[in-house]
């Protein structure tokens, strides 16, 4: 009997685990993009990610997640709308406050931001990681528990701590442009279920010698 892959468009992969949710199926905003298979874990209410996962989220810039990524309990975007204007005696937003305040709305439209927040395919997010808008994560990366993001993180590099900073890299230069070139997580699904046990455990040789032909 042929292998079955699983399906990319079950909320709950998990049904007796609820606190999992596969984000693609989940996702309503144009503004956010996340590939097959990416999920979330969170014991309260893993189904409001976009409301309380990604913050200050008005727009324009995107959040875009790769696929393969796991995100653990409480890991946070914060996004470009949460800048406040730093070139001036105060940095406290008066117009939002109302009244004749919001006369002077052009003071905190426009501020400059980092652009999109982009995480490559297969990340591993840790508890509670926060990642600071404009940041782009690479393929394969781990971010420890607690770490909060605010440069980018390079192709399969582990970082950690507040701000985090680059622990190790997981594999050397040239094995890392060999899984580049590799992508595993374009592979055709079937192909993909056929070698899950080499993905998971195996060498690189293992992984290219695997590869669709």
């Amino acid at each position: 009997m042929p292998a079955i892959p699983a399906d990319p468009t079950v909320l709950h992969p998990m049904p007796e685990q609820p606190r999992v949710v596969l984000l693609k199926p989940l996702i309503t905003s144009p503004l956010i993009e996340v590939g097959e298979f990416s999920y979330y874990d969170d014991p309260d209410d893993p189904t409001a990610f976009e409301t309380r996962n990604v913050l200050y989220h008005y727009g324009p810039e995107r959040l875009v997640i790769g696929k393969f990524c796991a995100l653990g309990e409480g890991v946070r975007f914060i996004m470009n709308g949460a800048n406040h204007r730093m070139d001036g005696p105060s940095t406290f937003p008066f117009p939002i406050m109302g009244g004749s305040w919001t006369d002077h709305f052009d003071l905190i439209t426009g501020l400059p931001g980092r652009g999109d927040t982009v995480v490559g395919h297969d990340v591993w997010f840790g508890y509670r990681t926060m990642v600071m808008p404009g940041v782009r994560i690479g393929h394969g990366a781990v971010i420890a528990s607690g770490s909060v993001v605010v440069d980018d993180v390079p192709d399969y590099g582990i970082v950690g701590g507040n701000p985090a900073k680059l622990i190790r890299r997981r594999y050397d230069d040239a094995d890392i442009a060999r899984l580049l070139a590799l992508a595993w997580w374009d592979w055709p699904i079937e192909h993909l279920t056929a070698h899950i046990r080499t993905i998971m455990s195996g060498s690189v040789d293992g992984l290219e010698a695997a590869a669709p032909r």
